[in-house]
């Protein structure tokens, strides 16, 4: 009897901690992207991407700490919009406006913070946050 009550007592027991048990891929945001899985919601692509996947990524150029972030640049099929994914940002991505038929991309009013997508070297990039070179 003692045995059959200590069993019952560790089933139901195991069946508490698995209903706490996190779901795998049932993190999804508001978009439907799972960020577990690397995915964020892109304004320019309507859709969920992998930022390190990117064909452009850039690296951070005076990490606080001992480990270098980085972000992507993805732009409209038109190159009149840039999209940035700057970690530790509340908004997920900034969208960046090319002015007239230049190569600068800069960040309306809509945001406390003025960035700037500007051409570096050859095929490159650089990010600049007030001024301030953030990644290239």
């Amino acid at each position: 009897m003692k045995k059959t009550i200590l069993f019952s007592a560790m089933f139901l027991g195991s069946l508490v901690f698995a209903q706490k048990a996190p779901i795998v891929g049932g993190d999804r945001d508001v978009h439907g992207c799972i960020p577990s899985a690397g995915y964020t919601y892109s304004q320019l692509r309507n859709n969920c991407v992998k930022v390190f996947n990117q064909k452009i990524k850039l690296k951070e150029v005076n990490p606080e700490g001992s480990s270098t972030s980085m972000t992507a640049v993805i732009f409209s099929k038109n190159m009149k919009k840039a999209e940035i994914f700057i970690p530790h940002q509340s908004a997920k991505s900034i969208i960046l406006e090319r002015e007239g038929n230049g190569k600068i991309w800069k960040s309306g009013s809509y945001i406390k913070e003025n960035y700037v997508l500007v051409p570096y070297k050859k095929k490159g990039y650089q990010i600049k946050k007030d001024d301030v070179v953030i990644y290239q």
